[in-house]
């Protein structure tokens, strides 16, 4: 009788699920000149900081980076470790966090993307390669120059010059009434300004402003004050003669008050353009812990000011009274790192 075997089956090691590729712009993007994976890689490092590390070297360019994306992905580590994981991965030397622009114009948004390094970087290495990064994503003008043709090109034959044809006699130009402003009036091919000519138009648009040619005259330096701010002809008749009463004793009066109280505004003059050097950065480093933009020197460890030195928290808990805080063991962790990296 053959008996069977209730013993469990062997428990299969957790293997990391595949991590999602981030949206367009963003997740990791590994930097330049590391040396190539070693058995050893990050053998330096805690526990938990190693295998996350570990982790995040092996994800492709541009995997999601975020803290819920590696929590989910890793089977042995929750967000809040995570978090602290990449905090001291940041201190160590091995990740920055940057706020980067994409695209131009209307078009233009942050993305933040993680820079790694399997390589253990300094200080001094991040800040001058976020700052070469800022640079390089700085719109560069388009320098055209015309190069001379080679000498041994030879110069092109000149083409003839055609013959000269009789000037034809010039037509007289038709005779305008003086204006009576100070200042000349630009004219149209006729001989009249735009002014004049929608003025003009008052008379058979409706009857009660019929104006004549003085009048128009006299009112043409208010009407061209309503073109030097921007309007049409069709605007100002419009305007002009919206809503008129029943009987317009004074076409010429009314005409000018309408001019003088229903002047358009002036327009806003155009933005001067910034001078050189003053561009909107393209790129500005994160801090590791609570994200804070900002130039890449105002960072120490990937850290801003104010995550650099936490408020003392009171020590009213005996359970963590005796034991050694995190700020103290990435500190002594930091100071490790910095003679591994002396001594290389």
């Amino acid at each position: 009788m053959a008996i069977q075997n209730f013993s469990p089956a062997l428990p299969t090691p957790a293997v990391p699920a595949p991590c999602p590729k981030a949206s367009p712009g963003y997740g990791k993007r590994s930097v330049p000149d590391q040396i190539p994976p070693r058995a050893d890689d990050f053998a330096f490092l805690p526990e938990r900081e190693r295998y996350i590390a570990r982790y995040v070297d092996t994800l492709p360019e541009g995997a999601a980076m975020n803290i819920k994306s590696l929590a989910k992905c890793q089977p042995l580590y929750g967000q809040m470790a995570v978090g602290s994981a990449l905090r001291a991965l940041g201190v160590a030397g091995h990740l920055r966090q940057a706020r980067c622009a994409v695209g131009d114009g209307d078009n233009l948004r942050w993305v933040t993307r993680t820079f790694w390094s399997r390589t253990a970087r300094d200080n001094e290495w991040w800040n001058t390669f976020l700052t070469t990064e800022a640079t390089h994503r700085l719109p560069q003008p388009v320098i055209t120059s015309a190069k001379p043709p080679p000498p041994w090109v030879p110069a092109e034959p000149t083409p003839p010059a055609a013959p000269e044809k009789p000037a034809e006699p010039a037509t007289p130009a038709p005779v305008v009434p003086p204006q009576r402003t100070g200042q000349p009036q630009p004219t149209t091919p006729g001989g009249s300004s735009p002014a004049y000519l929608a003025l003009t138009r008052l008379g058979p648009a409706d009857k009660r402003l019929g104006l004549s040619e003085d009048d128009c005259r006299e009112l043409e330096e208010l009407a061209a004050e309503w073109f030097a701010r921007g309007v049409d002809a069709d605007y100002l008749v419009h305007t002009v003669t919206a809503g008129l009463p029943a009987v317009v004793d004074s076409p010429l009066g009314f005409v000018r008050k309408r001019l003088v109280t229903k002047l358009p505004p002036q327009q806003p003059a155009a933005p001067a353009p910034a001078p050189p050097g003053t561009s909107t950065p393209r790129l500005m480093a994160e801090c590791t812990d609570c994200g804070a933009p900002g130039k890449p020197e105002a960072f120490r460890d990937g850290l801003c000011g104010p995550c650099r030195q936490p408020a003392q928290r009171p020590e009213t808990d005996s359970a963590s009274a005796g034991a050694p805080g995190i700020e103290r063991d990435l500190q002594a962790h930091m100071k490790r790192l910095r003679e591994q990296l002396k001594l290389r």
